[in-house]
C-alpha cells in the first residue's frame, strides 16, 4: 500500500509551548486511520497543518507521495475536511451551501451534492435555513460537504460529536462504505475510543503532542484477549511442564517471574494441578483479561501493563 499522509518529526510550538512534537506519521491509501487522544493532545493541530491552515514549526509533510508547499492550495482539491465547528451560511439550505462549497472548490455537480445530503440522511429539508438545524444536524452537513466534492482524502476532527445513537451508527456506517465502495482513505480524531475501535484499520495515539504509537486494530485486538498468569520462583521448570506435559504452545514469558498462558483450552485448575505434580512452586495463578481501555490507558499512560504485553507480543 502507499501513503497518502506521511509526516516526518512535524512539530509546532506556541511561544514556548510545543503543541505537536517530531511527529512521524503513516496514513495508507484506502484504510481509515483513528487518531485517538484526549482532548488537548494536539489533534486538531496537527490535522490544521496538513490542510496548510497552520504553518509547521519544524519537520516535513508528504500529501500523496509529494511534499506540501505551504504556498499552494493545490492539494486542498484532493482533500474533504471537517476541523472543529463547521461553519455555514446561515440563511441558505443545505443543499444551497453544498452548492457554494462546489464552486468555490471548483467542482460543481449537484447530483454530487443530493447525494452528499443522502448518504448523511438529511434529505427532505430543502427548504429548511441551516439557522434551524440542530447541532447533529449540522455536524452532518460538515461531513456532507466534506464528500460532496468526491475528495481522495478525509480529514474529520470529531466528526459524531452530538450526533445521537442513531445519528452515530449513520456515519460509522458511511465511514465504511466510503473506505470500500469509493476507496477513500479518512484520518478521524476522536478523544472517545468505543467510536475509533469500530471503525478503524489503524490507531495512531496521541498524547502531549507526541504520538505515541501507531498501530493496527488486529494487533490491538490481539492484544486484549484471556490470560492465565502464571507467578513462580522457577520459570524454566514451569515452562517445560506447560509445553512437555500438557502440549501448550501459546505462552510468553513476560518476566523472570512469569508466565502468561493464552491456550485456554485446558482449565486453570488443571494448569495449577499439573505444575503442583511437577514441583513447580507456585506463588500464584490467576485468570486475566487486558480490556481495550486498559490498553490505551497504559500506553497514554506510560503504564507497564501495556508495555510488558507489548514486549511478550499479546
Amino acid at each position: 500500500m502507499t501513503s497518502v499522509i506521511r509526516t516526518k518529526l512535524l512539530s509546532k510550538s506556541y511561544g514556548a509551548e510545543e503543541v505537536v512534537s517530531s511527529v512521524n506519521m503513516n496514513v495508507q491509501r484506502g484504510e481509515i486511520y483513528g487518531f485517538l487522544g484526549p482532548n488537548g493532545a494536539g489533534k486538531s493541530t496537527l490535522m490544521k497543518m496538513l490542510l496548510g491552515l497552520v504553518k509547521p514549526t519544524g519537520g516535513e509533510i508528504e500529501l500523496f507521495g509529494e511534499r506540501l508547499n505551504i504556498n499552494s492550495t493545490e492539494h486542498l482539491k484532493r482533500i474533504g475536511h471537517l476541523i472543529e465547528t463547521p461553519v455555514f451560511y446561515e440563511k441558505l439550505t443545505a443543499e444551497q451551501n453544498l452548492e457554494l462549497h462546489g464552486e468555490y472548490m471548483g467542482y460543481y455537480n449537484t447530483q454530487r451534492v443530493r447525494e452528499a445530503l443522502e448518504l448523511v440522511q438529511l434529505s427532505g429539508v430543502d427548504d429548511k435555513p441551516v439557522k434551524q438545524f440542530s447541532l447533529g444536524m449540522r455536524q452532518r452537513l460538515g461531513i456532507a460537504r466534506a464528500i460532496s466534492t468526491r475528495p481522495e482524502l478525509l480529514l474529520l476532527d470529531e466528526p459524531v460529536n452530538g450526533l445521537d445513537p442513531e445519528g452515530i451508527q449513520v456515519i460509522r456506517n458511511l465511514f465504511r462504505r466510503l473506505r470500500d465502495e469509493w476507496g477513500l482513505s479518512l484520518l478521524i480524531s476522536s478523544h472517545l475510543l468505543s467510536e475509533i475501535e469500530q471503525v478503524a484499520d489503524t490507531i495512531g495515539v496521541i498524547n502531549g503532542g507526541q504520538l505515541i504509537r501507531q498501530v493496527s486494530m488486529e494487533d490491538v485486538r490481539a492484544s486484549t484477549t484471556d490470560y492465565v498468569e502464571i507467578v513462580t520462583s522457577n520459570i524454566t521448570l514451569a515452562a517445560f511442564v506447560l509445553e512437555k506435559k500438557l502440549d501448550l504452545n501459546n505462552f510468553k514469558q513476560i518476566s523472570d517471574r512469569a508466565i502468561r498462558v493464552y491456550d485456554l483450552r485446558i482449565s486453570q485448575d488443571t494448569l495449577s494441578k499439573e505444575l503442583v505434580l511437577n514441583d513447580v512452586p507456585i506463588e500464584s495463578i490467576n485468570r486475566h483479561h487486558h480490556s481495550l481501555e486498559e490498553y490505551f490507558f497504559d500506553m497514554i499512560k506510560g503504564g507497564t501493563n501495556y508495555e510488558a504485553s507489548y514486549q511478550a507480543g499479546v
